[in-house]
Parts: structure tokens; sequence; C-alpha cells
């Protein structure tokens, strides 16, 4: 197949990119002649990005529809579709009018047909069908109206096995009738919340779609068959095994979908690609190759697909990856920012502008003041979000939402968690200064103050969802932690492995995880080895109250744990109220703090460790996750180690920040020396830091000192006719009997190990031959939490 993405990559303007395409120039527009070429042009996860954003090539929904109109102006023989994701976790213009203006903008655009994507159900499978797809009225449905087609072959209703959906979707062009196939990715249940598709089967992708292909070729007679499939690709390398082996996710779809499907037009995971590969059963076409694309994200790619079909099929296809704006050419002064390569839509910009005045008069309402940006967690690069870290946003908007629920009638709120993919945006706010009072007179803010407004708060959490409160027990609530270490429900492991709660303030706990391998995959499994609310221990039976949103709330992201909370109430409350709530009280006069502690903290001890130490011995653990995984955060650059008010050391951290998911971010290694007089049984040592506040303890046993008292009966025994009975009593500190083993050795006889039980140890010694004092010495052998210990005794012998 060949490849047009030399011709239109790089920064040529929009006359340029079109004469470029010299083998795809328009022939006639044809009614149904012999041979015609259908163009079909794709988007996906575009996610409500209305605005032009240069800096990141965005290219908005104008030029994306000015795009369409100029490829479509060529060659009328075109559809316009897309593999999902067009509307949920959208920008503020957008979200604040529940993704109106983009309905508004793509309909104008003349979107055909898209596949469902998970975002399409962040608010339900009602929502989609009655608001988003349902016809636009006035008064009964004003926030919906999409007039494109919503397909996805793999959706079914649980109780009648009725399509949920559409499962295919046909478009007559050119006098051919194009066919085309939807899926959404079988993750949908841990990516939306389940009470949102409750009543929805996702199926497999492969099965389904093969079945709707072959009813599309073989019963509708289309020409052409195009799977539109909200999953893609880890990997934008055409060779990797993402697309190669068919034991990937990705790579079953690529290798096992059916050859009834002439084109894979795929999104999900946001990556940009333009492959094909080889169709055994094609190799007598002239075309043996399935192109398999996706356009990335936010409308800064089109797809473009052109096939040349005559009465016998598909007879040659090009396809190109089609940039929207320039790549950054170079000027005379430095990079220039990109410029968009296609004329703006006049009807689509118009739509744009009142999205972005209506989100200003929403939006600048100020909220308060906030002393530092609140991050999301980030890789090495810093700005890739990695969802796998701790983040100060996170445990704020976690503290936030325990906060909201915490009086009586909302459930007495002690604990709430957060998850990761909640959070949109980092809360950065803006620093005032005389521009900023020159175009909010009104404003109250000083020269210098970080403000915080409400479009900037919204932008963080753009899903509504609802607070829930419910009763878990400690053991749920340890599960619930060791579900971020991810598993499907089929057990697998997902794309995103590890998945960090945000944790609200009080709530603290340590872990430790292993490698472990699933199915083939390497992986790690975690234990959370020690919770804490407040200082005190969490115990595994008492219960207590939390708070999660309602996508977590229904088990969401794979907490299972979570659906099984009981007392179970939706307290009505909406995620962005709460923090509009939350800043109105604590943000108003003076600036929100940020809280750079850690809640979760990793503590690894080495193989072999013994279970108690005893006084004057050394403990030795690895620390990690000590570090919010964020360049500028706050961090500390020591750990101090405490046994009560004694400092027993401090040790160095490693905060680099790297690619891992897994949160090791703050490393340190500790070896400390317990005092000598450190008192037995079970003690904690303290682990802080000066400059963000952590602090987390490490629970471990002081082996404890026992003693001994040895009688022996009767007091005197005779010379070769009467025998002692040795009786050794093992007690603790607090006179409580212990267990173990004695070793006791009689003068003269051979030494014998004896059982303590409850405390008694008993041993008859033999004969004496001789008269004198006999020595006895009791050797108290120790165990996992005593000291060994030694006592003596004399036994007396007399004469006959």
């Amino acid at each position: 197949m060949r490849s047009l993405k030399q011709i239109l990559a790089g920064s040529l303007g929009a006359t340029l990119a079109l004469s470029g395409l010299a083998s795809l120039s328009p022939a006639p527009v044809q009614a149904a002649g012999p041979e015609v070429e259908v163009q079909i042009l794709g988007t996906n996860d575009f996610h409500g990005r209305l605005l032009q954003n240069a800096g990141s090539r965005e290219a908005g929904a104008a030029v994306l529809a000015g795009a369409v109109n100029q490829f479509r102006t060529e060659n009328p023989n075109t559809v316009f579709a897309a593999a999902g994701d067009l509307i949920g976790a959208s920008t503020f213009e957008s979200f604040i009018q529940r993704d109106k203006p983009t309905i508004d903008a793509l309909n104008a655009a003349g979107l055909d047909v898209s596949a469902v994507g998970n975002h399409e159900l962040d608010q339900g499978y009602d929502d989609l069908i009655n608001r988003v797809t349902a016809p636009y009225d006035p008064t009964t449905n004003p926030e919906g109206g999409a007039e494109w087609q919503y397909i996805a072959a793999n959706l079914r209703m649980k109780d009648s096995d009725d399509p949920a959906v559409d499962a295919t979707y046909i478009q007559t062009v050119g006098g051919k009738e194009i066919g085309f196939v939807g899926a959404v990715t079988e993750d949908l249940p841990s990516l939306v919340s389940p009470a949102g598709i409750a009543d929805i089967r996702v199926d497999d992708i492969v099965d389904s779609v093969n079945a709707a292909a072959a009813e599309l070729k073989d019963e509708d007679g289309v020409d052409l068959v195009v799977m539109l499939v909200h999953e893609g690709s880890a990997s934008v390398d055409c060779d990797s095994p993402q697309f190669t082996d068919p034991t990937t996710t990705w790579g079953n779809i690529v290798q096992n979908t059916s050859a009834a499907v002439d084109a894979i037009i795929s999104g999900h995971t946001h990556l940009a690609y333009d492959c094909s590969f080889p169709v055994a059963e094609w190799a007598d076409r002239p075309v043996t190759e399935r192109p398999v694309v996706s356009a990335g994200q936010y409308g800064m790619n089109l797809n473009r697909l052109v096939f040349t079909i005559d009465d016998d099929g598909v007879t040659g296809v090009d396809t190109a990856l089609v940039p929207l704006m320039t790549e950054d050419p170079d000027g005379p002064s430095g990079p220039l920012l990109p410029e968009p390569l296609y004329p703006a839509d006049p009807a689509v910009t118009d739509i744009v502008q009142d999205a972005e005045d209506q989100a200003e008069v929403l939006g600048a309402e100020e909220l308060g003041q906030i002393a530092a940006p609140l991050n999301r967690a980030k890789l090495e690069n810093g700005t890739t979000e990695n969802r796998g870290g701790e983040s100060t946003l996170g445990n704020l908007v976690a503290e936030v939402q325990r906060w909201a629920t915490e009086r009586s009638e909302s459930g007495s709120a002690q604990i709430a968690f957060m998850n990761p993919g909640g959070l949109r945006q980092d809360m950065v706010g803006t620093v005032v200064d005389q521009d900023y009072l020159d175009e909010h007179p009104d404003s109250t803010a000083q020269i210098g103050d970080r403000i915080l407004t409400y479009k900037q708060a919204a932008v963080v959490q753009p899903f509504a969802n609802t607070l829930v409160n419910m009763r878990l027990t400690g053991a749920q609530i340890k599960k619930v932690l060791e579900q971020q270490w991810q598993r499907a429900a089929n057990g697998t492991v997902p794309s995103r492995p590890f998945l960090r709660l945000g944790v609200s303030k009080g709530f603290t706990y340590t872990y430790s995880e292993k490698p472990v391998t699933v199915e083939g995959t390497p992986t790690f499994a975690g234990e959370v080895t020690g919770m804490w609310l407040n200082g005190v221990p969490i115990s595994p039976t008492a219960t207590y109250s939390v708070t999660v949103n309602s996508f977590l709330a229904s088990g969401g992201d794979n907490f299972f744990e979570l659906a099984n909370g009981a007392s179970k109430a939706d307290t009505g409350k909406v995620d962005l109220q709460a923090m509009v709530d939350y800043l109105a009280e604590k943000a108003a006069t003076d600036p929100l703090p940020v809280d750079y502690s850690q809640r979760a903290v990793g503590v690894s001890f080495p193989a072999g460790a013994p279970s108690a130490y005893a006084p004057g011995a050394t403990v030795a653990f690895d620390v990690s996750s000590w570090t919010m995984a964020t360049a500028d955060d706050t961090k500390d650059t020591e750990v101090q180690v405490r046994l009560g008010a004694t400092v027993l050391g401090s040790f160095p951290l490693d905060n680099t920040i790297g690619t891992d998911v897994y949160d090791q971010y703050g490393k340190a290694g500790v070896s400390v020396t317990l005092p000598a007089g450190t008192p037995g049984g079970a003690q904690a040592l303290t682990l802080v830091g000066a400059q963000t506040g952590t602090q987390v303890q490490v629970p471990i046993t002081v082996a404890s000192a026992v003693t001994m008292k040895i009688k022996i009966k009767p007091k005197r025994v005779v010379a070769g006719k009467t025998r002692a009975k040795v009786v050794v009593q093992v007690r603790d500190a607090a006179g409580a009997p212990v267990n173990g083993t004695v070793k006791i050795k009689v003068k003269g006889q051979k030494a014998k190990t004896v059982t303590v039980v409850d405390g008694k140890a008993k041993l008859k010694a033999k004969k004496f031959a001789k008269a004198g004092k006999k020595k006895v010495t009791v050797t108290y052998q120790g165990s996992d939490t005593t000291l060994p210990a030694k006592a003596k005794k004399k036994i007396k012998v007399v004469r006959r």
C-alpha cells in the first residue's frame, strides 16, 4: 500500500498539501461508474477540544471542520467517521455546557458515524441514548442532538440480548455502499461507572465485529467495510508486538479481525499511526494489505483513506496521516507557533466563539486563593501524566470529599479516596498581576496572589460525579488499597497496571510489593502492611465511614471492593460543588496551603529479616514512595527515624523522578540500632520528613526478657536411692507464662531439651551415686518474641 505521509507531513500550507496528492487527485464525480474513489476521513479522541491550542498543535473544531470541508469539496464521495471519545473529559468551554457546543460543532462539520467510546458513557447509557443522540429540542432536550450515528457491535442489553446501539451503519457515496462496524474497548466496565451501564453487556470485540462484518458483506452486499473501534495501540511502531502479536489486546484485533473488514480506524490510546498489514485471504486481490490507522488526539490530525472501488471490489487504497497544524517551523528569531494548514469553517467558528464567551462568564468567578500549584503526578519529562503516582491534587480532592460528607447527615465520613483518572488537569490558578486586575475590576485580589477561578476548578473534575458514602471494615479498606495493583474482572492486567488513589488527610498506610507474572504478563502485586487513622491503627474488624465518588462507588477502575460497601448512600453532592464549597470556607481570605505529605509509603524488609529484634540489634529496611511524583513539589532531602522521642538516625532520599508508574519515587535505605534498654514487645519506629510533614509508622517487635524460677523437689535427695525433680517456671516482664524450650543440664548427667508448656517445664534427674551439691543449669532458648535466658540452682544430695 502506497503511503502519503511523506507528502502531507511537515509544515506545508493547505494548498501545497492538497497539490502534493498527485496519486489521489480527485476524479470527476461519478454517480455509479465502474470505478469510484471513496474517501474516508477519520478522527478520534476529540474530547471537546473546541479551541485552537497552537502550543500543543490542537487545531480546534473550526479548523477540523474546515479541513473536512476542503477534502469533501475535492472529493464529494467522502464519509467523515470517528473512533469515539468525541465528548467527555472535555475542556471547560465544552464541559460547562455538557458538551453541547461539541455536538453542535461536529454536526456542522458533517460527522457521519462514530464508534461509541468509553467517555460517551461517562454519564451512563441512558444519557447517551436519551440526551446525546436524541433529537435536539429546546424544551425537552436542549443539551443533545448529535446527528451522527453511534455504533458498537459488542454492546448488547443483558436481559434481551438486543443491540444496545446499532452495530453497523451504511452510507452510499458515489454509487457505492460503504459499511461501518463499530466496537468499544472491552475495558469499558472499569472505565465508566458500572452503575451507568448496569444493563449493558460488553462482548468480545473480534467475535462481534467479525459477525457484523460478515452480515454487511454477505447480506447487505456493501462494497467496503470499515471498522471503527475505540481501542488502539500503545505504540506507534507498526512492527511492535502491539500490532503483530495476537496475544496482546491490540494485536488480537489487528491480526484476527476477519478479511471482510477492509480497514481499521482506531482510537482510545491517543497515539497517531498509519500502518498496514497483510491479510492472507486477500492474496489474489489487487490490494493485499489492510490499513490500520489512528489520528492521535484532540483534533491534531485526520486519517485520510482513499479507496478505489469498481464493480469487483477494492482495487486500490492510499492512506495518509494528515496534520492540521504546521510543525513548529523556525522563524528569524526562534521557533514559531504552529499555524493551521486549513481554513476555519465560519459556522463552527461562531459555535466555538459562543461557547468561549459563555465559558468566560461562567468560569471567571474567583473561588479563593491557593498557596502554590496542586499537581497531578508526572513522569520524568514533567508533562506526561502518571496515574500511578501519589499527588498533592489527588489527596486534596479526597480530603475535600471527606470534608463535604463529614456531617452526620452525609455519613460522618472519616476517610475518602479519589481515583487519579478523575483528575483531568492540574489546579494551578493564576498569579495576579496588574493586567489581571485591569481585566477584573471587581476582584479583591492583590498583586502576587494566586487566584483560583471556577473554570480552573471545574476542568480538574469534569465528570460531575456525586459523592457516595458507605461503611467498610478495615479488612475491606485493605482490599481496596491492594486493588491499586490492577487486575481486570477476568484476572488480566489492564494497560494501566497501577492506579494510586488519592487519600484524605489523617489516613496513612505502608505497603510492600513484589514482582509477579499474571497470565504471561510481568507485573507487581502489593500488600498493605499497616494502616492508621489519625495515628490509631485500623482494625480489620472495625467499621469505618468512607466516601468516594459515584464512579468508584460502583467498582470503577477495577476497585471492585468499593461496590461491596454497606449502608451505601448517594449524598447527591456533586464533586465540583464540594470543591467550590471547600474553597469558600478554607481559601476565601488566606491562601489554601498545599499538603505535600505522603499518605502511602513503601517499606520493604530484606529476605530473612527476623520477626523480633533484640535490644542493641540492627533494624534495616528500604523506604520508597516518600516523594510526590512531580518535579516542582516540595520534597524532603532525608528521612529521620525515631523510636519514641529518641532519634536513631537520618538517611538521604533519592528523589529522582523517572518513568516508573509504580510510584517508587523517594527512596532511602534505613539501618538503625535499637537502644540497649528498649522495652520488649510491640514497638513502632516513626519515619518523619521535615519539609513535607510526612510521618508514618513502621511496627517492629522487640524481643522481651524473661524471668525463670527453678524449684527442686524434694529439697534433699538420698544418694543412690531417691531422685530429684527439676521444675522450671518461665514468665515475661508482665508475669505472663512464656512457652518455648529449655535446656536443662544437671552436673554429671547428660543435658536434655524440654518443651515449656504454659510457662512450665519439668525434668526428673537420675539418681546420684555420691553425696554433695549438684549444680543445675537451665538455659531458655528464646523465641520469636523473647530473649534467651539462663538460671542456676543446686540439688542437695545426702548420704543414706
